[in-house]
């Protein structure tokens, strides 16, 4: 029995190799892991990590519009609030470009060398942390501003707002950020780039219809898109849609690389051009701001509103 008892062992548990004996790591690692390797897949999940919040928090922050100012310059013996320089921003141009849910901004003057409040802000800054510009609607463009004498002094214009829109303008095309002008801001995109404008569209060129109107915004004809339109493109199915018509002026000789991108129907009045060495620079004769959304008459521009907000996020620092 003594014997029996020598060669056999005593019962108990199986042993665990130790894996440390035998050179093994943990059962998570690959084969043949080594300390550098999973420090490289460490570094590269929480790289891809940090990309996905960072490309979530890019496409989540709201767009930042700023649009022109217009400005109000008091007569002599105004009093009160009538004696001051006033600068701002029509009610419907703003609800529109906020119906994509984006923040407007208007865009002030810089006074740089002002005696009572001097800056160092300029408008090169505004293009920087803005994500585009709309150029609102207003008072003419000064036949100065493209090397001509007003024929009429009515329609001397306003050249301290032209001076103030251009640097403006510039600024945000040098910056690579796209631009919307709308009636006077058209106008201004045009001359900005050597272009020129009729005056008086009845005067200078009398056979054309009426493009203003005492129904103002109630005030409206056809427009045709020429080949090659980048608005025909966004309307295909449109082939004469009906716009406002609020403009005694109007583009006449083109400026460099702007190419028309609507005529109004049948006088051939140019109703929307588009400058070709940037992503989008886009001026509209007509006020879609003013066109009911999804109206039956009126041509609903918000395509045009997407695409100039599209390319300002895609441009957007």
């Amino acid at each position: 029995m003594a014997e029996d008892n020598e060669n056999h062992e005593t019962a108990g548990p199986p042993r665990v190799p130790d894996r440390r004996a035998t050179g093994g790591g943990s059962r998570y690692l690959r084969q043949g892991d080594t300390p550098l390797n999973l420090a490289g897949r460490v570094l590269r999940s929480r790289w891809r990590a940090l990309s996905d919040r960072f490309s979530r928090d890019f496409m989540r922050r709201t767009l930042r519009i700023g649009v022109s100012a217009r400005i109000f310059h008091p007569e002599p013996g105004s009093t009160g609030l009538r004696s001051k320089n006033l600068q701002y921003l029509e009610e419907s141009i703003a609800q529109w470009v906020m119906s994509r849910d984006v923040l407007v901004f208007m865009v002030p003057t810089v006074n740089t060398g002002g005696l009572l409040h001097p800056s160092n802000i300029t408008m090169r800054h505004y293009a920087r942390h803005l994500d585009g510009l709309v150029l609102q609607g207003g008072a003419d463009v000064s036949p100065m501003t493209y090397a001509e004498a007003p024929t009429r002094p009515e329609w001397n214009g306003d050249r301290a707002r032209d001076v103030y829109e251009l640097e403006l303008l510039h600024e945000f095309v040098d910056a690579g950020k796209p631009v919307l002008g709308i009636c006077r801001g058209c106008q201004l995109i045009n001359v900005a780039f050597g272009g020129t404008l009729y005056q008086d569209v009845a005067t200078n060129v009398p056979e054309a219809q009426a493009h203003v109107h005492e129904d103002y915004d109630a005030h409206r004809h056809a427009i045709v898109f020429p080949q090659g339109s980048s608005l025909g493109k966004m309307f295909p199915d449109q082939k004469r849609p009906i716009v406002n018509s609020i403009h005694h002026q109007a583009v006449k000789d083109l400026g460099r690389d702007i190419h028309v991108e609507a005529m109004s129907d049948p006088d051939g009045i140019i109703e929307a051009i588009r400058y070709q060495r940037a992503p989008f620079v886009m001026g509209l004769q007509w006020h879609p701001e003013f066109h009911r959304a999804k109206g039956t008459e009126l041509l609903d521009c918000t395509p045009v509103l997407d695409e100039f907000l599209r390319a300002a996020r895609e441009t957007r620092l």
